[in-house]
């Protein structure tokens, strides 16, 4: 019995630390020299391992904190384009994103929205949310996010 118990414990010991493994270089945060200008409270990206999770992007103009002028198509495709710049500066793309969520002001633009939306991803459509509701940053209409696969993400510099 003594041994079984031994045995057990010894199992669970390495059972357990399997569970748990070391996040010194599991996790990376990630920003551009030009994104860490505007002194914002989170990073533009954080990888873990090979998945990229990018924050959330507004249609804004790049290197500014103003949006594109013309509502919400105007302001997804600027949205789509900033996560297709920040996907490529941390070695993935497009074609790597496996999740998005779309946050509208208004659920009714979101037949606009697809519109723009379905132009991006030419090589299948990623799982997506899509949830309205009040008080984007910067008075926006649209505001996405999106998970990637980034296997080169790696030998990516945050820089530019």
């Amino acid at each position: 019995m003594k041994r079984l118990f031994i045995l057990f414990s010894a199992m669970l010991v390495c059972i357990s630390s399997n569970a748990h493994p070391q996040p010194d270089h599991a996790i990376t945060r990630l920003s551009s020299d030009a994104f860490k200008q505007h002194n914002l409270p989170f990073s533009q990206a954080v990888r873990v391992n090979d998945i990229l999770y990018l924050s959330g992007e507004l249609g804004v103009i790049p290197g500014q904190l103003k949006l594109v002028e013309g509502g919400v198509i105007p302001e997804t495709r600027q949205a789509l384009e900033n996560i297709k710049n920040t996907l490529e500066r941390f070695g993935s793309g497009m074609d790597n994103v496996i999740k998005c969520t779309l946050f509208l002001a208004d659920i009714k633009e979101w037949g606009a929205v697809n519109k723009v939306y379905i132009e991006y991803f030419k090589q299948g459509l990623p799982a997506r949310s899509a949830i309205a509701g009040s008080g984007l940053g910067l008075g926006g209409r649209v505001e996405i996010e999106c998970i990637a696969l980034a296997p080169n993400a790696q030998h990516q510099s945050p820089a530019g």
